[in-house]
């Protein structure tokens, strides 16, 4: 019976992958939604291999959302399928969740060295995460001095009276007074 419920999960795997070499990436992933049901929770590797497949076709018509849930599932199943990982970090990177995919990034590397996209992504990831990194806190500090002259406009002051110092040994901020006119 288990057997027989693979077997008819294989036909519709290889239904979806023709569908897939067709770009109707719709009717596959009903393919592989379908193979899905079929095929026996106990053969993990046909499973991992049919939520990458259903992943792919996700990540074509731009579901990226969805394609990662479809990859973090055939990870699940199959934490050492290099094809899923890659196709996550991908996607990890397509929807700017950077450090993400550094990290799937990185653990190709580790399960096979020869993978040079991965390898690239691993020296350029770093890079726009500091870059990313640098906006949010720039953003964060605008945020907090337009909260900060709400407060303070009332007492005639803004943030333009309080003068941030950072100490280069501790990293911490003291921070001065200074008086004068408030700007509004």
């Amino acid at each position: 019976m288990s057997q027989e419920r693979r077997s008819e999960a294989q036909v519709q795997k290889e239904e979806g992958n023709d569908f897939f070499k067709k770009q109707e990436y719709e009717s596959a992933i009903k393919s592989y939604s379908r193979a899905l049901k079929l095929c026996p929770k106990d053969f993990v590797k046909d499973r991992a291999i049919l939520f990458s497949n259903r992943a792919a076709c996700r990540m074509k018509k731009s579901e990226n959302e969805e394609a990662i849930l479809d990859s973090n599932k055939a990870l699940e199943l199959h934490p050492q399928y290099l094809k899923a990982l890659l196709r996550r970090a991908e996607l990890y990177e397509k929807v700017d969740k950077l450090e993400e995919a550094l990290a799937d990034y990185q653990k190709v590397v580790e399960m096979d060295p020869s993978q040079h996209p991965a390898r690239a992504a691993c020296l350029r990831l770093p890079e726009q995460i500091k870059e990313k990194n640098e906006k949010m806190k720039e953003e964060m500090i605008g945020k907090l001095k337009e909260l900060g002259n709400m407060v303070l406009k009332p007492f005639g002051l803004s943030t333009e009276n309080f003068q941030l110092n950072q100490d280069p040994n501790s990293g911490g901020y003291n921070i001065n007074f200074k008086q004068g006119p408030s700007s509004s």
